[in-house]
């Protein structure tokens, strides 16, 4: 059986990544791996109930994720409805796309710590979609953007689910994981950051064509703009503290700020035409999202259950404590996994293989793990949730991003876990922990 859900595993990913030369939506492969995954793990185990049961909590589980994602990028859909993004594209002041790119993953970094890697991400790229007229541009911001969102998000509590997870476990606390990674995952962005910068030096930003008065039919007065985008970014702010109050899913959170800024839309918009209100309601923003890439995402996170609940991730994290041994490489190599399988179920795994009493909260192992987990998807496109949105919403290619990112994102990877190593070792050669 393993082998058999290993080979499927692999046949799945490899016409994920061709999916160009093979024309065939990645979604399509996702859907039918995750199908044939888990039948034959439900024929080779001959324990229907026990796999219905296992299928049912892996179900919860992506169903959240979905929902989250439906929500994030519905509430982005609205606010680019509105024109909301020009609240803070009219105050930017770079004239070139260096200093664009500085900017925005400079702010993607700090928000996506505040929000989270996804949500940040989906909000980013849509941003740019408002700055950028060619599409090559777009996808550069697009992968760098993917990069940043990642790093943020790794020296938050809420900024990465793995790091929630660890958080929420009682492996790290909130204000050790803010100022142990803060620097590493820094360091993990400006690496690469530096040298895709470096070669847009002195190249102009290409605006999209503004059009003309009588064509633009989402034309919204200066108090909807401002509206709408203050209501749609406190929905999304709002996220991690309704889950802090409530301790209820952040899917649910997000649905709520979408419940409360659709009855805001329709309030502003009821005395307009039905034409000209139809172009700007939540509904209509529901059916411009990208709903491949949600079932896309659904694929991959049920197709890697199976490997979950057949014991493959935990087999592997066994063999690499036995075979590897030492901490710090074991944890990298995790990382680096993460990158082809998601991070969720690698740092499961890890969470179920080692103890809190041999290693105890804010140790070394949660702590480089939060780091690593968090970054190491960057290298890959399908390595996080952030790249799988990007892969979305700016038709960025596997290929592409493979040729063009992974070895940057490698070498910011490297470059925070040695700055991390060296931190540690600096605070215990002053007696700090």
């Amino acid at each position: 059986m393993v082998t058999a859900l290993v080979i499927v595993f692999v046949l799945a990913y490899v016409a994920i990544a061709l999916e160009e030369p093979l024309r065939t939506n990645k979604s399509a492969a996702a859907l039918i791996g995750a199908g044939l995954l888990w039948s034959i793990y439900a024929l080779a185990t001959g324990l229907p109930e026990v796999v219905d049961e296992q299928l049912n909590e892996s179900l919860i589980e992506t169903a959240q994720i979905a929902f989250f994602l439906l929500g994030a990028m519905t509430i982005v859909e609205v606010i680019d409805a509105h024109d909301g993004f020009d609240v803070i594209t009219s105050r930017l002041q770079a004239s070139t796309l260096a200093t664009l790119m500085l900017f925005i993953c400079g702010v993607t970094f700090f928000l996506s710590a505040i929000l989270d890697n996804l949500t940040t991400t989906i909000v980013m790229i849509s941003l740019c979609r408002r700055l950028l007229r060619e599409q090559s541009d777009l996808l550069l911001f697009a992968g760098m953007i993917v990069i940043s969102a990642n790093a943020g998000g790794a020296w938050s509590p809420m900024g990465d689910v793995t790091t929630t997870m660890l958080w929420i476990g009682g492996q790290v606390t909130a204000l050790a994981i803010v100022t142990k990674l803060i620097v590493p995952s820094l360091i993990n962005m400006a690496v690469p950051l530096a040298i895709v910068a470096w070669s847009l030096r002195g190249k102009p930003i290409l605006a999209p064509e503004t059009l003309a008065p009588e064509a633009d039919c989402r034309k919204t007065t200066p108090f909807e703009r401002n509206l709408m985008f203050t209501a749609g970014l406190a929905a999304l702010v709002s996220v991690p503290l309704f889950k802090t109050i409530t301790h209820l899913p952040p899917f649910l959170g997000v649905l709520f700020g979408l419940g409360i800024l659709w009855a805001i839309g329709d309030r502003i918009h009821r005395e307009k035409p039905y034409e000209e209100r139809q172009r700007v309601t939540i509904a209509n923003a529901l059916a411009r999202i990208d709903m491949s890439a949600i079932t896309f995402f659904i694929g991959i996170l049920l197709a890697v259950a199976t490997l979950q609940h057949a014991g493959i991730l935990g087999a592997l994290a066994n063999w690499l404590d036995e075979t590897v041994g030492r901490l710090d490489v074991i944890v990298m190599i995790i990382g680096l996994v993460s990158a082809i399988v998601d991070n969720v179920p690698m740092v499961a795994g890890a969470m179920g293989m080692y103890s809190i009493e041999a290693h105890p909260t804010d140790s070394f192992l949660w702590e480089f793990l939060a780091y690593c987990a968090g970054t190491g998807g960057s290298i890959l496109i399908i390595g996080s949730a952030a790249g799988v949105a990007a892969m979305g919403i700016a038709k960025i290619d596997f290929i592409w991003y493979m040729k063009r990112f992974s070895l940057l994102a490698l070498i910011g990877y490297l470059a925070g876990a040695g700055a991390y190593i060296a931190q540690e070792q600096f605070l215990r050669g002053a007696g700090l922990i």
